[in-house]
């Protein structure tokens, strides 16, 4: 497919032409020419869009979809869809599924159900069988199928004998390890942020210890075995704290925040929205302040979506019976980009996660494979219903206002625009 690109401001901090306007020629996949100007060619397809931006395609390292088993949530095929039109061109898939992703088998079926897809699905299997949190599932036989990392989606390793041996065993292929961090007897069934004004509100509290014990364990068994970890969303003051200590440490240890986390505060729950019931809870300004922080000064590695369609027969009930999560590929960028500068945004959704994860690292150069997300980052809206591309429409930034859209993707040979 060739498409000229023009007049497009390049975000890539690696690169000499970062933040120039520039021209940029895709032939058959692939950058063939970056100038000041290109002429435009019936051969072809010419994009002028408003305030565009180009950066290396995005990548979310925590998305839920539904299928195998969930469907009535979100089809893989409509999922990977919704994600290119938000400038996604490459999801890291959670095992929140049914079965779960604990095998070669199901590995298999979802890395292949859409191969012909613009955006690249990349399976983040079960570390332990069913996800149960007994025995280690199949983790080499899994790797060399193609899953990247290994955890158990939203569910905590309890038994602190078994996240050692698995940071032992997965040392052996250079295995990912990631570890959700709650400690569940603390947690003990909150649905919210434990302070006064949830208990007034008659909401149990999962407070900010059970976050930080767990994360504060995890870092000793890290320490002990060595290895390679990784803890998704952690949503405290008091973790960010925790996860800067280890790295002067020089442990191998990176995390991500979520989109609603940095944005977001308890203070959203006074009408009892099932939309803002997420796991790990939103919590206050201090830790939203400690988040966006931590971001900046590169304690926490990657922003993700945490994308996790929830059907309208689970979600749109009372606050105490919702399933835990809210769909955000469509709202991430619009959402961040208030509170993180732009290039900062653009290293936490590319350079940053790849790198963790084992991926490609992806050049805005001539001669180079095109995998870019095209965007506009001064667009300024209100994020409705009709911007959700996805089958459910259980999202925490409804009626918020959002600066900043993507307009699609440009990867594997295809083009997806809005």
């Amino acid at each position: 497919m060739n498409v000229l690109l023009k007049s497009a401001t390049i975000i890539d901090s690696k690169s000499s032409l970062h933040f120039k306007v520039r021209d940029i020629l895709i032939e058959n996949g692939k950058i063939s020419k970056i100038a000041s100007k290109i002429p435009e060619n019936k051969k072809y397809r010419t994009l002028k869009l408003k305030n565009l931006h180009v950066s290396a395609g995005w990548f979310d390292s925590s998305v839920s979809f539904g299928e195998p088993g969930y469907e009535e949530r979100e089809t893989i095929k409509n999922g990977l869809l919704a994600a290119g039109k938000s400038g996604f061109t490459g999801i890291a898939l959670n095992s929140n599924t049914n079965p779960t992703i604990d095998n070669k088998s199901v590995v298999d079926f979802v890395i292949n159900k859409e191969r012909t897809s613009a955006v690249n699905l990349l399976p983040i299997a079960c570390l332990t069988k069913g996800s149960e949190g007994v025995n280690l599932a199949e983790l080499f036989d899994m790797k060399n199928a193609g899953a990247i990392a290994f955890g158990d989606f939203k569910k905590a390793i309890a038994n602190p004998n078994l996240m050692k041996i698995a940071l032992l065993y997965a040392q052996n292929f250079d295995g990912l390890v990631l570890s959700y961090p709650q400690d569940n007897a603390i947690a003990n069934n909150g649905i919210a942020n434990e302070s006064d004004a949830n208990t007034k509100l008659g909401l149990k509290g999962n407070p900010a210890l059970a976050e930080e014990l767990q994360i504060a364990r995890d870092l000793f068994l890290l320490e002990y075995t060595g290895g390679k970890l990784h803890i998704p969303t952690i949503s405290t003051q008091g973790a960010v704290k925790l996860i800067k200590e280890a790295k002067k440490k020089g442990l191998d240890i990176s995390c991500s925040v979520t989109a609603h986390h940095l944005c977001l505060t308890d203070d959203e729950l006074n009408n009892f929205d099932s939309n803002f019931k997420i796991k790990p809870p939103i919590r206050t300004k201090k830790d939203t302040a400690a988040l966006i922080k931590g971001v900046k000064d590169g304690t926490i590695d990657m922003i993700t979506s945490d994308h996790n369609p929830i059907d309208i027969e689970h979600k749109k009930v009372e606050f105490e019976n919702a399933l835990d999560g809210t769909i955000g590929l469509e709202s991430l960028f619009g959402a961040v980009n208030q509170v993180v500068d732009l290039e900062m945004l653009v290293r936490c959704l590319t350079t940053n996660p790849r790198k963790r994860f084992g991926l490609e690292e992806i050049i805005i150069k001539e001669g180079e494979k095109a995998n870019l997300t095209l965007f506009n980052p001064s667009h300024e809206y209100v994020f409705l219903e009709e911007e959700i591309v996805s089958s459910s429409k259980n999202a925490a930034f409804l009626g918020k206002n959002l600066m900043g859209k993507a307009y699609g993707i440009f990867a594997n040979n295809k083009l997806v625009l809005r």
